[in-house]
């Protein structure tokens, strides 16, 4: 009897180990897989009260770096179980360079999904108004990965914008001013590429045949629509602009351009163009050197290469600012003409102190 007690007592403290062990290994596990949902699944982005933001990796990033750049931005949460979970993914070996989108309070599993992906999200780049190369390089450096200098020193390289048709002086020419869609981490080369199939499809076939039609190549529209640009703001009367020097070309008379004196100068600000000004020996100078400069002086928008190739059929040779200061000018057909309109700019001019 006492035996079988005893053996009650035994089996009923083993299962009762048994039970326990059991309890503590199930607790156990439920903490491990706990934490590891809690790692995996559980909100490790915080965007600051925004729902959404942009994470821009460069190219050859590593996953260190990756990790900073959310850290610097101040919107992780918890770095090691971010790690821990691209090590597990093996995140390293899958890395791609781009902007990518990032939304609020997601998990590190959605994040590094995201991320090993390689689904970009594209950004709209856009240009216009630039006089300059080393201002345009400077513009499209702040809005893709590729930097300014590497920008700048492929628009000067004669022999790699030559396979576009194009010299460092007529370039800017390549690029027309509009939103473009494409990816942040675009390089130089894949830039200019992407930029001369814009070009191309801009220079279509019913602009091809106005071009020819008006005696002038893409290149030279360009270069008059620049100085077209630069003399008006007004949309409405750069057609007529641009008739006065058609009419001076088919005549072969000189351009006397004053924005192309000022682009020679290296100084737009001028706004009183002087005698001084016109003796400068460069072949941007228009009062010296008859024809069309050697290229645009600056970035020829949309309508300005739209109004020279529509522009409009006249008998005006002359044209200056109107004295209203308006934005419009007044045009002549005979010098005595212009020189009348002139002299009344000139008096206003003078009326309001403006000397150089």
């Amino acid at each position: 009897m006492i035996n079988f007690l005893r053996l009650k007592n035994i089996r009923s403290k083993t299962i009762r180990i048994f039970l326990i062990s059991v309890m503590l290994i199930l607790i156990v596990a439920g903490v491990i897989l706990f934490n590891l949902y809690t790692r995996i699944f559980s909100q490790n982005i915080d965007l600051k009260g925004e729902a959404t933001a942009y994470l821009y990796i460069p190219s050859s990033a590593k996953q260190e770096q990756v990790i900073a750049l959310l850290e610097e931005q101040g919107w992780l949460k918890n770095s090691s179980s971010l790690e821990w979970v691209m090590n597990k993914k093996n995140f390293s070996h899958h890395i791609h360079a781009g902007r990518f989108l990032i939304k609020d309070k997601m998990s590190n599993n959605d994040l590094v999904n995201l991320l090993r992906s390689g689904v970009q999200a594209p950004i709209q780049l856009t240009f216009n108004n630039t006089r300059t190369l080393e201002d345009f390089a400077g513009k499209i450096a702040r809005q893709i990965e590729a930097d300014s200098i590497s920008l700048l020193t492929a628009l000067r390289d004669e022999k790699l914008i030559a396979k576009y048709g194009f010299k460092p002086e007529t370039v800017i020419g390549m690029f027309i001013p509009n939103t473009y869609q494409l990816y942040w981490n675009t390089n130089t080369n894949a830039f200019l590429d992407r930029m001369y199939k814009e070009y191309s499809r801009f220079w279509n076939a019913d602009r091809l045949k106005k071009a020819e039609k008006i005696g002038l190549s893409p290149v030279e529209i360009s270069t008059l629509a620049s100085i077209v640009d630069e003399e008006t703001i007004k949309k409405d009367e750069k057609a007529r602009v641009a008739g006065v020097y058609m009419n001076r070309l088919k005549r072969k008379i000189k351009l006397d351009a004053d924005p192309t004196l000022k682009f020679a100068l290296g100084d737009f600000s001028i706004k009183r163009v002087l005698n001084k000004h016109k003796r400068i020996d460069s072949p941007y100078n228009t009062y010296k050197y008859r024809g069309l400069p050697p290229g645009p002086i600056r970035q020829s928008s949309i309508s300005g290469l739209n109004a020279v190739l529509n522009y409009e059929k006249h008998r005006y040779i002359y044209f200056c600012a109107n004295p209203d200061f308006s934005g419009y000018h007044v045009f002549a057909r005979t010098l005595r003409e212009h020189n009348r309109n002139a002299r009344k700019y000139q008096n206003e001019l003078n009326r309001r102190r403006i000397m150089k």
